[in-house]
C-alpha cells in the first residue's frame, strides 16, 4: 500500500506520525525546499479534546507539553477606548486545557518524530489525477491512496469537489514587535502573557506573545472587499509610511494601541481571509481524501488547527484499523471528520458574524462568558 501526503503541515505530518507508530509507511510530499525554507506563523493554543487528542494518539503529549505554554492561556479583552471587559490570568498550576505552542516548534516535534526519508522536500504538486501525482519538476509518483493536506489553495481537492474557497470579507494585517520585554516593557505589560483583543466597530487589533520573545499584532478590518488593501492606501513597501497609516485607520483608539502599531518593526504583511462553505462534504472516493483547510477552512479563531492535527491523527488509526480496505478506512474517517468539522465550521462561523457585528466586543464578552 503506497500512501501519499501532499503537504508537510501539521494535519499532514500528524498522519504521517501516527501511520509510522502503527507500522505503516507514508510519503510526505512538500512543496518547501526544507523545513527552514519560510516561517511557520505564530502561536496555535491546542484544545485538550481535540489538537491535543492527536499528540497523544501520536505517543508524542509529554513532549508537547514540554514545549507548551500554560500562561499563553491568559486573555484580555477590551474595548477601543481602553475599558478592560475581561481579564483571564491562569494559575501555575491550572490544567493545560488550551495551552500555546510556537506553530514551528509544534511543527519541528512533528517532523521530528518521523524517519528522514518520510518527507520529500522541494516536491510541488502541480496536479494529481487518479493514482499519479504530477509535480512542478516535470516527475510524478503513482500511490494507492492520497491525502491533499495541501491547504487552502490544495490541488488535491478538484479530484473530490468544485469547492473553491471565497473571500469572508476580512482583511488582516500581520505585523509584530521583537524581543519586547526588553525593548518596550511597558508594552509588554499592556499585552500581558496571552492573547489579547481589542474589538471595535469593523475593526479589531490582537495582540500574541510567542514562544520566542516576539509580539505578533493583527489587524483585521472587517466587511471589506477582497482587494481592500489595492484601495486601502496601506503603502507596503515602505514600512514607516505603513505604520503610519495603519495609525490612521486606528483614530480615536486608545493611545496605548497605535504605541503598539508605531513599535512594530518593518515586517508588515497582508492576509486576505477565505473559507470554504461551511459543512461541506463530497462522495467518498477509495483512493483520494483531504485533511486539514484543505476540506475545511474555516475562519482564524482557534479550531483550524485542531481539526487538521486530529483529521490525520483518526486518518492514521482508520487505516491502521483496515490496512487491507481503503475504502473502508476512507469512509469511516470522512463520516467522522464531516460531522465534527461541520460543528467546528458554525461555531467558527458564529465567532465571525461576532466580529463583523456592532458592539462586537460586549457580544464576546457575552460569548465567553454566556449568562
Amino acid at each position: 500500500m503506497t500512501i501519499a501526503i501532499v503537504g508537510a503541515g501539521l494535519g499532514g505530518l500528524a498522519l504521517a506520525r501516527v501511520l509510522h507508530v502503527n507500522g505503516i509507511d507514508a510519503v510526505v510530499y512538500e512543496r518547501d525546499s526544507s523545513r527552514g525554507a519560510r516561517g511557520q506563523g505564530g502561536m496555535l493554543d491546542l484544545h485538550s479534546g481535540t489538537g491535543q487528542r492527536a499528540m497523544r494518539e501520536a505517543g508524542l503529549i509529554d513532549q508537547f507539553h514540554a514545549i507548551a505554554r500554560r500562561e499563553g492561556q491568559d486573555l484580555r479583552l477590551l474595548q477601543p477606548d481602553g475599558t478592560l471587559l475581561l481579564q483571564e490570568d491562569t494559575p501555575d498550576d491550572a490544567p493545560l486545557d488550551r495551552p500555546e505552542v510556537d506553530r514551528a516548534d509544534l511543527r519541528n516535534l512533528l517532523l521530528d518524530s518521523l524517519p528522514a526519508h518520510a518527507v520529500r522536500w522541494g516536491y510541488a504538486c502541480e496536479s494529481a489525477d487518479h493514482g499519479r501525482l504530477r509535480f512542478s519538476d516535470g516527475s510524478s509518483a503513482t500511490y494507492d491512496l492520497l491525502v491533499g493536506a495541501d491547504g487552502a489553495d490544495s490541488r488535491v481537492r478538484a479530484l473530490l469537489t468544485d469547492a473553491r474557497p471565497s473571500h469572508t470579507g476580512q482583511n488582516v494585517v500581520e505585523l509584530g514587535i521583537p524581543d519586547i520585554d526588553r525593548t518596550r516593557p511597558d508594552l509588554a505589560a499592556v499585552v500581558g502573557r496571552g492573547n489579547y483583543w481589542v474589538l471595535g466597530d469593523g475593526q479589531s487589533l490582537s495582540a500574541q506573545r510567542n514562544g520566542d520573545g516576539r509580539v505578533r499584532i493583527y489587524l483585521s478590518f472587517y466587511n471589506t472587499a477582497e482587494d481592500w488593501f489595492a484601495r486601502s492606501g496601506i503603502p507596503f513597501g515602505d514600512a514607516a509610511a505603513a505604520r503610519a497609516r495603519l495609525i490612521d485607520l486606528f483614530t480615536g483608539w486608545d493611545a496605548r494601541f497605535t504605541a503598539l502599531i508605531a513599535t512594530c518593526d518593518d515586517t508588515i504583511l497582508p492576509r486576505s481571509i477565505s473559507t470554504l462553505p461551511v459543512g461541506l462534504t463530497w462522495p467518498s472516493s477509495p483512493d483520494v481524501t483531504l485533511l486539514g483547510d484543505a476540506a475545511h477552512l474555516m475562519p482564524p479563531v482557534g479550531q483550524g488547527a485542531n481539526m487538521a492535527l486530529l483529521d490525520g491523527a483518526l486518518l492514521g488509526l482508520a487505516l491502521a484499523a483496515h490496512p487491507d480496505d481503503l475504502p473502508t478506512a476512507v469512509e469511516e474517517y470522512e463520516r467522522e471528520m464531516f460531522e465534527r468539522t461541520g460543528a467546528a465550521g458554525r461555531q467558527s462561523a458564529h465567532i465571525q458574524e461576532i466580529l463583523t457585528s456592532p458592539d462586537a466586543s460586549q457580544k464576546m464578552l457575552a460569548f465567553f462568558q454566556p449568562g
